[in-house]
């Protein structure tokens, strides 16, 4: 296995409590990070918590849809310690429909989960990684966001924009 060395980072994954994003949490934890998961579903921190079984991880429940509720846990956060890493990994994949047939509700939360909660939370802390003059920011996306996918239009436009959005952020970031 490669070996990465995250001794004295810290780091936030989003969606940490399940599948890549626990997996994500557990691969930094073995190399020495300290790891915040932020998942919305209470009982799978706990069962998260119960599995990974270590000293370097703590959990928050966040809904990255609620920008108050990000803002405000990144600000309680970093008036501790520093946050190094942001891993936005939370996503859904919602409906399998049409897009003529997609009702408009679900094509919302679809958004607000991959898209918006994707910006609130680099809203809410790229301006402490500038103040600390370090920062890392991994956006998940999907080669349906490239692609698009037939019966996925929420999906696949979600995940496009949060490709756009992770390009501008680059050039944005990239002199800091």
């Amino acid at each position: 296995m490669n070996r990465f060395d995250l001794s004295n980072r810290t780091a936030i994954v989003t969606g940490g409590a399940q599948g890549l994003g626990f997996g994500i949490a557990k691969r930094f934890i073995e190399s020495g990070a300290e790891v915040i998961i932020w998942d919305i579903d209470k009982e799978l921190i706990k069962q998260a918590e119960k599995e990974l079984k270590s000293d370097k991880l703590t959990s928050q429940a966040v809904n990255v849809t609620d920008f108050k509720d990000v803002k405000k846990n990144i600000d309680q956060i970093t008036e501790k310690k520093r946050i190094d890493i942001l891993v936005n990994n939370a996503g859904i994949t919602g409906l399998t429909a049409k897009l003529w047939d997609y009702p408009i509700d679900e094509w919302h939360k679809v958004l607000d989960v991959n898209l918006k909660g994707t910006f609130y939370c680099c809203k809410a802390i790229v301006p402490h990684m500038i103040k600390n003059n370090y920062g890392r920011i991994v956006n998940v996306a999907s080669v349906a966001g490239k692609d698009g996918n037939a019966n996925a239009s929420a999906y696949s436009s979600a995940k496009a924009g949060a490709i756009g959005l992770t390009k501008s952020l680059g050039k944005e970031l990239a002199e800091k």
